[in-house]
């Protein structure tokens, strides 16, 4: 039997101990001292079970405390769990908090880039992402990638923080489970990626292959850029250019909806 947890009662939104939880509509905690806030069960969970990341604190609506008892029982001792009502835990947020359930992570493994290549599996698919900063096509890629098996992001310096509050649930958890490391400004992807014996598959309208038609080695590396300006002309040249063929007139898909296309061809079963 799980051992029931015991909350620490909140019951003003200006309460010193959870500062960290306030306003978080208009504020987010991404970049400092690599905390980051995690909303809802599904996240809750995977953030309790990865190795990569610890909570910090749990703020949960009173009234969830009973039907959470088995998922907080797995909750280090060392880790406050507060719990408020309703109306308070919405004044605290900002907005109305209808999931009921928040948490405070912490980043606690940040490899870099060559190291998390080096330490990938023979056989690997990786992402590459280069000017991602809107938050909804980070989450989504990033649920793509757990979908389909994807062994690690890499992002570069322009790319937003897949840890941002908004990431973290449009990717329903998965910002905490693909492992991810950040490209210096300086480092040369390409370089990078061949170094460690990936090739690189640039997406593309102008690519000379159609998706369709490729099949690709025990290393690959898929380069996506940011909707409108794409993937910078150098990427592009030293790559191989791929494109998926669109109807007549159109050549533009959302990047989180092409890394899905592009991953389940790449992970399926006639390429693995």
């Amino acid at each position: 039997m799980a051992v029931r947890p015991i909350p620490i009662p909140i019951t003003d939104p200006a309460d010193p101990r959870i500062a960290a939880y306030r306003d978080i509509r208009d504020r987010d905690l991404v970049g400092r001292d690599g905390l980051f806030v995690a909303e809802g069960k599904v996240v809750l969970t995977m953030l309790l079970a990865s190795q990569a990341y610890r909570p910090e604190s749990l703020l949960i609506a009173a009234h969830r405390i009973d039907s959470l008892a088995d998922l907080l029982a797995g909750v280090p001792a060392a880790v406050p769990i507060f719990a408020a009502s309703q109306a308070v835990l919405d004044g605290i947020a900002g907005f109305p908090m209808h999931r009921g359930i928040l948490a405070i992570g912490r980043r606690v493994v940040t490899p870099d880039a060559d190291e998390l290549l080096a330490g990938l599996p023979g056989r690997a698919v990786v992402v590459v992402l280069s000017a991602i900063a809107n938050h909804d096509n980070m989450g989504g890629i990033f649920r793509n990638a757990a979908a389909f098996g994807t062994a690690a992001i890499l992002l570069d310096a322009d790319c937003c923080d897949p840890l941002y509050r908004k990431a973290i649930r449009v990717s329903v958890g998965a910002a905490l489970v693909v492992p991810f490391a950040h490209i210096p400004r300086a480092t040369d992807p390409i370089d990078l990626l061949a170094c460690r014996g990936f090739e690189s598959i640039a997406l593309t309208p102008a690519g000379g292959e159609q998706l369709a038609d490729i099949r690709v080695g025990s290393r690959t590396a898929v380069l996506l850029g940011a909707e409108g300006p794409g993937l910078a002309p150098d990427l592009i040249a030293r790559a191989r250019g791929v494109r998926i063929p669109m109807a007549a007139g159109f050549d533009s898909l959302n990047v989180a909806t092409t890394s899905g296309i592009v991953l389940h061809h790449l992970t399926s079963a006639e390429n693995g």
